[in-house]
């Protein structure tokens, strides 16, 4: 499981489009967001660096 911190994150549109993202790399992926908290809790067998360019590539880099 990942824990991201996605400060670009604001409103049920980022929601759906990381969400999409994420699903785009592994469909089957458990993808889990707290937009209140910025975050996202992501099960994928993907390493992180895959999820990290695919939140990249969406335009919701995570925080370091």
């Amino acid at each position: 499981m990942y824990r991201f911190t996605l400060p670009d994150m604001s409103c049920g549109h980022c929601v759906a489009a990381i969400t999409e993202a994420l699903k785009a790399k592994d469909t089957q992926a458990r993808v889990e967001i707290d937009r209140d908290a910025r975050t996202a809790e992501v099960d994928s067998t993907l390493p992180r660096e895959a999820l990290v360019a695919a939140l990249t590539e969406a335009g919701y880099p995570p925080a370091p």
